[in-house]
C-alpha cells in the first residue's frame, strides 16, 4: 500500500480575506465554481456538509460529504473530506492570511487512507477549483469545468 503525500497549494487572490473567505463558504460562488452542484453545510465544527448534485440517474447525490472541524472566519476552514461513493475520508483545511494587496489562500489536504482511489482526483481538482474562484473573484465570471 502506498503512502499518499499532503496536496499543498497557494495562491494570492487581489480581494479580502472576507471576499475570499465568501467565495469558498457562499452557496452562489460554489455554484459557480462547482458548475451548479450545491453547497449544503452547517458551518460550525461538528456540521455536515456536501456538495450535491445530478447523479447519471437524474436523482441528486454527493459529489463530496464531510464534516467540518474547524470554522473560524475569515482565516481557517478545515473538514474532512470523502468523494463520491468512497468511505475513505481525508481533511481539507483552507487557510486565508491577509496580504497588502490580496489575500495569500493555503489549501493543505491531507490525512490519506493509503491508497485512497480520489487522491488523483483531488491532485487535479484543487487546482482547478482555486483558480475558478480566482478568477472569479478577481473579474466577475469564470471558465467552465472541464
Amino acid at each position: 500500500m502506498a503512502h499518499q503525500a499532503p496536496l499543498n497549494y497557494v495562491f494570492y487572490i487581489a480581494a479580502t480575506p472576507e471576499r475570499v473567505w465568501e467565495g469558498f463558504v457562499s452557496r452562489e460562488a460554489n455554484r459557480v465554481i462547482f458548475g451548479g452542484a450545491e453547497f449544503e453545510a452547517d458551518l460550525k465544527p461538528g456540521g455536515l456538509l456536501a456538495w450535491v448534485g445530478p447523479g447519471s440517474d437524474g436523482k441528486p447525490m454527493d459529489y463530496v460529504r464531510g464534516k467540518v472541524l474547524r470554522f473560524e472566519p475569515p482565516n481557517i476552514f478545515q473538514y474532512t473530506f470523502a468523494m463520491g461513493q468512497n468511505d475513505k475520508a481525508s481533511r481539507a483545511t483552507i487557510e486565508l492570511v491577509a496580504e497588502t494587496e490580496a489575500t495569500k489562500v493555503m489549501v493543505t489536504h491531507d490525512e490519506w487512507a493509503e491508497d485512497d482511489p480520489t487522491y488523483a482526483a483531488c491532485a487535479d481538482g484543487w487546482p482547478r477549483i482555486l483558480s475558478r474562484l480566482k478568477t472569479l473573484l478577481e473579474t466577475g465570471k469564470t471558465f467552465k469545468p472541464h
